[in-house]
């Protein structure tokens, strides 16, 4: 028990001794021991660290999940350790409600077939959503949480230990500066200066000792911005795959609305073109136009008349193909990928298709598909 009185009266003397050296040196009252200017950079380069990587994880987090309750639900389960329940996807929810509107409106009507369709295109675009989810989580979420709530904890640790070893050593400075001071007036016996020497020696080493920890620590930054790199281009890549999963689902989805005969039946106005990753230049409208040809309506309405079809005199352009596209029907003409066709449009055409040549075979082509050049 008396052991126990003295540490404790021991520990309220060393920090009673640390908190009256830093008032000191706040007010200008007592020297302070400064650190090399690499270190201070050391510090300096760990501290930006800390503060990026919290401000990247939680804009990320909430790129991930945009829903704060749900959030702050997940951070609960992660803490009590427990399996966050799986949680159905905005997508995959749309894709629920569309499904059972066609079954209530008519799964048979051109409205009731297009819900359908778009209800599965729905369902697969939830499901990338929740794989890039998990993915970005693993490989990008958990190395910057692991770093903030272990490598920096550390760090910030034996930061905080220097700090009191420097105060130590600061003050051990002041009181040898003071018993110095006395001995000079012969009012303090020569072993109090040894005292304090002896505790300035121990508060040095000490010191010197919590620097060097500190020091290697701070040096390590530069592997924890190696693993960082890593992840954000693991980060990156399930990102691309997931927006490129979205597109090719989009095409697919784009592509079978196409073929729906009468789906479009009542609008007095051509359908706009659908958005698409190329220039502006790739719509219908800007390309020349030649002699009126019969049965060239919307996909799956009329086939096409290919013997009848001629390309325009002038205006025909060349086209590079972007994705491989399987042709539905003797009217359609198959694509591959990278190759050069000739293209131009004709009057009465659907806007998002286009007559493609290659060599003697011709046929329509998905503007969507391709890439016109100059």
């Amino acid at each position: 028990m008396d052991f126990n009185m003295k540490k404790l009266a021991s520990d309220a003397g060393i920090f009673f001794t640390r908190a009256v050296q830093f008032t000191e040196e706040k007010f200008g009252q007592a020297e302070k021991t400064e650190l090399d200017a690499n270190f201070e950079n050391l510090l300096a380069r760990a501290d930006s660290t800390k503060n990026w990587t919290e401000k990247i994880l939680r804009q990320t987090e909430v790129l991930l999940q945009p829903n704060p309750s749900a959030r702050v639900e997940e951070f609960l389960y992660e803490k009590l350790d427990r399996k966050v329940p799986s949680r159905v996807t905005n997508g995959e929810l749309l894709a629920q409600y569309m499904a059972e509107a066609a079954s209530e409106l008519g799964p048979t009507t051109p409205y009731g077939k297009t819900l359908v369709k778009v209800a599965e295109a729905e369902k697969r675009l939830g499901a990338a959503e929740r794989d890039f989810i998990h993915t970005a989580s693993i490989n990008f979420l958990t190395p910057l949480r692991n770093f903030l709530e272990g490598d920096w904890k550390t760090i910030s640790k034996e930061r905080r230990l220097l700090q009191n070893r420097r105060l130590d050593l600061d003050a051990c400075k002041a009181r040898l500066k003071k018993a110095k001071a006395a001995e000079a007036k012969a009012t303090l016996w020569n072993d109090e200066v040894d005292k304090a020497e002896q505790e300035l020696r121990v508060a040095q080493t000490e010191f010197d000792r919590q620097a060097e920890v500190t020091r290697l620590l701070l040096e390590g930054i530069s592997s924890t911005h190696v693993n960082h790199l890593r992840c954000l281009h693991e980060f990156v890549e399930s990102q691309t795959t997931y927006y490129a999963q979205c597109y090719r689902h989009m095409l697919d989805l784009q592509k079978q609305l196409g073929r729906f005969p009468g789906t479009f039946v009542g609008t007095t106005e051509p359908t706009s073109p659908p958005l698409s990753s190329t220039s502006p230049t790739t719509t219908a409208a800007t390309m020349p136009v030649g002699p009126s040809v019969a049965g060239l309506g919307p996909p799956g309405e009329a086939a096409l008349c290919l013997e009848e079809v001629a390309p325009p005199a002038s205006g025909t352009r060349k086209a590079r193909v972007l994705y491989d596209y399987e042709a539905a029907d003797s009217s359609e003409l198959a694509l591959l990928a990278d190759e050069l066709i000739t293209v131009y449009s004709l009057p009465g055409m659907d806007p998002d298709w286009l007559i493609g040549e290659r060599g003697n075979k011709k046929g329509k082509v998905p503007v969507t598909y391709l890439e016109l050049l100059s």
